[in-house]
């Protein structure tokens, strides 16, 4: 008990039972305050509390918790407390709107041990109970922007109503009232910033964004900072003039755009101009704000036809996959026989294939089929064909389908083991150098011929150190060259990357382009023909298809008082305070923005957040996005905690982190996040949780999980200790930079559904047509049942894990007749057979649902059967609550950082001032065999 550090011991003499259960601050006042905005009245409690009244102490006292509703105030603990709680009168949902808090929303964990001396792991914050709880209220209820303070959870699926905020999905603020000066701040640990998803997709239900035209002149736009017009300008001397909401200066009306206000200062047509009621709008934008004439989007894809390609089946693979992705399968046919387009109007495709040579295809449909063009001089390509390169697919369909059904049979024979890569990069690039545009370039083996050629940086020799860190990034002046002019000239790239056997691609360099460029990365670590050929199949597809835009600019505008710290994600900045440059943006990339206050702000006014995503869609005009995020201002630090977005600090702490990967260690990098989540817990005790025994750690409401989510950082692929392929690691550190806040939140916490024991009603739709989803569980083997069959899945890779005793009945009931034992599956097998019997609907249901609910990466299963699959591996590493991944178990984290809290508390915590982060070494929890 003494060697955990937890409290004094002598305080406390012999334990009490109760000390096993969390206390509450529970104040029976009037309203009680909205759980994340929302009411808790009428949620059956038995849903998701596993209340065991046997384990309480006074069965009269206990049961009296089975039957009440749950409240914010008794957070995720269903420990009685000494007097029983009742709110004296449970307050109405307007009286919720109205956010006439609670005196004190925090509540604290009792980290003080049980009687054997640990920590109840059931008693400590369940990421999947309060995502689970949260999300049955968005069934029913729509999010309205304006009226709740604080966003659903990133991993709840909601429907946003934009009442002039712009929503969660485009923006997240870490803070949703922010701390009048910087000291304020400062004292509570917290990031002030914004991540930003500027084109993310919408669901059934919420409005389309307006897009408007205003013609030649452009949208209005304020003459000192040139942000543009939104909801909160405000109109005086009788709509003459408006006054901007970031520099508070008053512009004159365009004569063109003048309407007269009402009594009340709004202009008479408020209501008519979208620009002036929604959060997220899009302008159309005339000439001055074009570099190029622009036109419908061009796809080029770049084809590796080499020997590993070939014999892996990656180029078969790949082929199908961008004809379905074009095509479709038969039911993409619309009424009249007529194919349904899936690329947008005015889009075009070109194809170039590559080995040691570059081969160009006329797909001009005017031929009989494709002419193939082959360019030997790879020290210099240039571009041989004027017209029939670029075809509409829907014009030239015959060629189109008739190559890449050829390609695999007819570079059978040649079989070239050496792909030359860059050059056909800088082809590609002379291309589309005129008009911008996206590459999607397939590559399954290391481009070893040619200019740029790479080699074998990584031999698994250079484990930590500088050594490895300069395997993280990329020195070579080629690559770096073509990634910086593909920018300027508007071009992205996707690279699909098939490593053989697992081998090294390089990704550091290879990735360098797609990263620099606002591309994405797709790697398939040990690509098997049939098993992973959906899942390739289903990437491209999405690739294709997503809303994508091309040549963009970035700018992010704030208050009088904040400016713009810096940005991260996946991109080029070249200067402080230049617009960031993007060769695409789709819909499932987001940046950080970090503010830092060169003032104090006033906190009768709010603070205004504006983000103008200049680019040009898929379909040829030329647009600008525009988001508008408010934010009280408020002279007391303690009110700020109440609306902190819990998904939003973390996905901003490790973007942060991933962009220093490639300066500092990763050992500083873990140490800095252990010490920033420390700081955080620490800052709330002293300075805001008022008085709580010091064995207790006090946890803010809205981060009750947040120390999970870093320890699930420390944990991924990117930050772990020990020996991890430099490859995942530096693809896992650009994914992160460039992931939206529901895939960094899957990606660090998984769900995991039990599919043995699902109840009758499970996987199928309820009377209002939403899908009866199972409850998750938390990630931890203690919490599989013998038998058991568990789907994983953190919005990377789904896995299916089966225990060694399976029953041979449900194998049958998922796998089909014959099949009722684990060695009788197929281990390749991406996907369950459709049978008819209840289980096989509800699992396909369930998955059906799941991928709706995730980023860029397709799902599809890959069988971990106990015992038999290397897949169990990887289900092992996901389950981030246990001991792995050279890192604590969850329940040690807690202990671990709980200690270091009452050592900040005393004055007796170490920090060492090396630069930014600081070192974890002298941590006495951190032993070696952690890091």
């Amino acid at each position: 008990m003494g060697g955990l550090g937890l409290g004094d011991v002598s305080l406390h003499g012999k334990k009490k039972k109760k000390d096993r259960h969390a206390y509450h601050t529970v104040e029976p006042t009037g309203s009680s305050q909205a759980f994340n905005g929302m009411p808790q009245g009428g949620v059956p409690p038995s849903a998701y509390l596993n209340a065991d009244p046997s384990v309480m102490p006074g069965q009269g006292q206990g049961g009296q918790f089975l039957n009440q509703p749950i409240t914010p105030q008794m957070s995720q603990f269903p420990a009685p407390v000494n007097a029983p709680f009742n709110p004296a009168n449970p307050s109405s949902p307007a009286e919720f709107a109205s956010r006439n808090g609670t005196a004190d929303p925090g509540f604290s964990a009792n980290m003080q041990t049980s009687a054997q001396g640990r920590v109840d792991p059931d008693q400590i914050p369940s990421v999947p109970r309060s995502r689970d709880a949260i999300s049955q209220y968005y069934l029913s209820h729509v999010y309205p922007t304006f009226e709740h303070h604080l966003p659903p959870p990133a991993s709840v699926s909601f429907v946003a109503f934009d009442q002039g905020n712009s929503s969660p999905k485009f923006t997240r603020l870490t803070m949703n009232s922010i701390p009048s000066t910087s000291d304020a701040l400062h004292s509570t640990a917290l990031p002030l910033g914004l991540l930003l998803q500027p084109l993310a997709p919408l669901q059934p239900g919420e409005l389309e964004i307006p897009v408007l035209d205003f013609g030649e002149i452009g949208p209005p736009r304020c003459h000192r900072c040139r942000a543009y017009i939104n909801p909160f300008m405000v109109f005086k001397s009788g709509g003459n003039k408006f006054v901007c909401n970031m520099c508070n200066y008053a512009n004159d009306v365009p004569p063109e755009y003048f309407c007269a206000t009402t009594p009340q200062g709004a202009r008479v047509d408020r209501e008519q101009r979208p620009e002036l009621m929604r959060g997220t709008v899009e302008f159309l934008v005339p000439k001055e704000y074009w570099s190029k004439e622009p036109v419908g989007l061009q796809i080029l894809f770049l084809i590796d036809v080499g020997q590993e390609a070939f014999n892996r089946g990656f180029l078969e693979a790949f082929c199908e996959g961008v004809m379905a992705a074009l095509y479709g399968g038969d039911e993409n046919l619309a009424g009249d026989g007529q194919i349904k387009r899936r690329i947008p109007e005015g889009a075009k495709v070109g194809f170039v294939t590559f080995d040691k040579d570059i081969h160009f295809y006329n797909m001009n449909p005017a031929l009989d089929q494709a002419q193939m063009m082959i360019m030997p001089d790879i020290e210099d390509p240039f571009v041989p064909l004027g017209h029939g390169l670029f075809v509409d697919p829907y014009e030239a369909k015959s060629n189109i389908t008739s190559l890449l059904s050829q390609l695999p049979a007819l570079f059978s024979e040649i079989k070239n083991p050496e792909p030359a890569l860059l050059p056909t990069l800088n082809a590609a690039l002379a291309a589309l150098e005129k008009t911008g545009g996206k590459i999607i370039c397939s590559l399954s083996a290391l481009p070893t011929w040619g200019p740029g050629r790479l080699f074998l940086r990584d031999d698994g020799k250079q484990h930590g150190g500088d050594a490895e860190k300069k395997l993280l990034d990329t020195e070579h002046p080629g690559w770096r060259k073509a990634a910086d002019k593909m920018v300027q000239a508007g071009v992205g790239t996707d690279f699909f990357l098939a490593a053989p056997g697992g081998g090294y691609l390089d990704i550091a360099t290879i990735g360098h382009v797609s990263a620099s460029t606002g591309g994405e990365t797709f790697y398939y670590p040990n690509f098997v023909s049939p098993r992973d050929t959906e899942k390739l199949s289903q990437e491209i597809i999405h690739t294709v298809t997503r809303e994508t835009g091309y040549q963009a600019l970035m700018k992010v505008r704030c208050s009088n008082g904040l400016q713009v710290q810096s940005y991260h994600g996946n991109f080029i900045h070249h200067t402080f305070g230049a617009d960031v440059e993007l060769g695409t943006i789709d819909s499932d990339k987001a940046m950080a923005v970090i503010f830092s206050y060169d003032g104090k702000l006033d906190a009768k006014l709010d603070a205004h957040f504006q983000s103008a995503l200049l680019y040009t869609t898929a379909t040829g005009e030329r647009r600008v996005r525009c988001s508008n995020v408010i934010a009280s201002v408020s002279d007391n630090a303690k009110d700020c905690m109440k609306f902190v977005d819990q998904d939003a600090v973390y996905t901003l702490m490790a973007k942060e982190a991933a962009s220093k990967m490639t300066s500092a260690s990763l050992k500083d990098i873990r140490g800095a996040l252990t010490e920033k989540n420390v700081d955080i817990l620490a800052g709330y005790r002293k300075n805001f949780s008022g008085s709580h025994p010091p064995g207790q750690l006090v946890l803010p409401e809205n981060l009750k999980e947040f120390s999970m989510y870093i320890l699930g950082l420390i944990k991924s692929r990117a930050f772990k200790g020990g020996q991890e392929p430099t490859d995942r690691r530096v693809h896992d550190m650009r994914m992160i930079k460039g992931m939206g806040a529901l895939e960094l939140s899957l990606y660090l916490y998984p769900r995991m559904i039990p599919i043995h024991n699902l109840a009758p009603e499970d996987g199928f739709p309820n009377a209002d047509g939403h899908l009866h989803m199972p409850p998750s569980i938390r990630c931890s083997f203690s919490r599989v049942e013998d038998g058991g069959v568990y789907l994983i899945d953190n919005g990377q890779n789904c896995y299916l894990w089966m225990h060694a005793q399976t029953s041979p009945n449900l194998i049958a009931d998922l796998f089909g007749e014959g099949k009722d034992s684990l060695k009788s599956l197929d281990p390749y097998s991406s996907s369950l057979p459709v049978l008819e019997t209840h289980l096989s609907a509800q699992v396909r249901n369930i998955l059906e649902y799941l991928k709706t609910m995730r980023g860029s990466k397709a799902l599809t299963i890959q069988l971990a059967r106990q015992g038999l699959d290397g897949a169990e591996y990887e289900f092992a590493r996901l389950l981030v609550e246990d001991r792995n991944n050279e890192a604590q178990s969850y329940v040690d984290w807690l202990v671990h950082i709980h200690r270091h809290v009452q050592l900040e508390l005393t004055g007796q915590r170490k920090k060492e001032d090396s630069g930014e982060s600081s070192i974890a070494s002298n941590f006495a929890g951190l032993r070696p065999p952690y890091w």
